[in-house]
This record gives structure tokens, sequence and C-alpha cells, in this order.
């Protein structure tokens, strides 16, 4: 593509994704790339959403809540956390706790984490919504993109439909992570997934 080519399509592309985004959040390390490239695309406005009632345990949640605190700081970025409540997402995921990592479980929980996050979008205002989850290598982006976008029309709103870790995202996000110093975790954060280390590591 020439570079003449290439600036009509930067231009197009920051033309088409003006308006307010919500973007769900899973952890720090994983909202460092899409903080910076959303933030490139000149968005009316951009605000983040951490859930966090899946991870397990307390002193964990403690550790990316911080984390992600200070990556919003220092990148400029409204984060909204919400309260930790983890009994009322055990409620719900304990029916299938003996699934598999990648199963019916993390499907459930994409699922209240996007609702959720769909549902803060529709209070302020919203025009769309995404989501950190697709940036590790370990998710089914196609189940989040399904899920995602099913959510966000049901609340009035547009889907980004962003594989972040595409171009070498994972590997941005690493880089990042380390230039930071922000808290890295080893497993995807709920219970289940602590029991089965290495199976959904970030």
């Amino acid at each position: 593509m020439k570079p003449e080519e290439r600036n009509i399509k930067e231009n197009m592309l920051k033309e088409a994704v003006r308006g307010r985004l919500l973007l769900h959040i899973c952890c720090a390390p994983d909202a460092a790339v899409p903080f910076r490239d959303l933030k490139a695309e000149g968005w009316d406005d951009i605000a983040g959403y951490f859930y966090g009632s899946n991870i397990h345990p307390r002193e964990e949640y403690s550790l990316r809540a911080e984390a992600l605190e200070f990556l919003a700081e220092r990148e400029g970025v409204f984060v909204l956390m919400e309260p930790y409540e983890p009994d009322a997402w055990r409620a719900l995921a304990d029916p299938l706790a003996e699934e598999p990592e990648g199963g019916r479980r993390c499907a459930l929980c994409f699922e209240l984490q996007l609702r959720a996050a769909a549902a803060e979008g529709a209070r302020r205002g919203a025009t769309h919504l995404g989501t950190t989850l697709t940036i590790s290598p370990h998710k089914d982006v196609a189940l989040i993109s399904r899920l995602g976008g099913e959510i966000a029309a049901s609340h009035g709103m547009i889907w980004q439909d962003r594989v972040w870790r595409k171009n070498n995202g994972f590997l941005r996000s690493l880089t990042i992570s380390a230039e930071l110093g922000l808290y890295r975790q080893n497993y995807c954060g709920c219970l289940y997934s602590q029991r089965s280390k290495g199976a959904c590591v970030e």
C-alpha cells in the first residue's frame, strides 16, 4: 500500500470510530495496547470497565485492581471498577465447576462480564462496546465476538469487533507491561483456573 493510500485509510478509520466507547477490561496488561491504540484513533470518549468479581482470591483481585489503577492514571483513561462480589459470581459459576478451561464455564464468565459492561455502557450513554479479552492467545475469539455482538446490540450499542492479539498485540502488551512494571498474573483469574494453572495463562 502506498503511503498516501495508508494515510487515507487511517483517516477514514478515525472518522468511522468516533463515538463513546466503553471498554471491558480483564486486567492491566491486556488493556495496555488497547488504551494506546484507541486513544490514537480519535474517539470522542473512552472509558474502561473492570468487573473483577470472577477473580480469586481477594489478594489476587487487589493486585490486578491496583495495576489497572496505575495504568489508567498513567495513560489518562477513566476506569470504573465494580464492587468485588465473588459470592455472586460463584453462585452462577459453581454449577459448571467441573467444566474444563475454555468450556461452558468460561463462556458464562465472558457473558457475565460483557453483560455487566454493556449495562454500564448504556447508563453512561456509550455508543460502542469493546473488550480486551481478545489480546490473549488463549481466549476463544469467535465466542467473544459472538457474545459481544449480541450483548452490545441488546443494549443499543455497536460492538467493536477487535482482535487485539493481531499484529503482535500480545507481544506488545508484554513489552509495555515490562516497561511499566505492571503486575502480570499466571492464571486467568477464577478459582477453577487457579487450580489448573497453565491451561489458561494470560
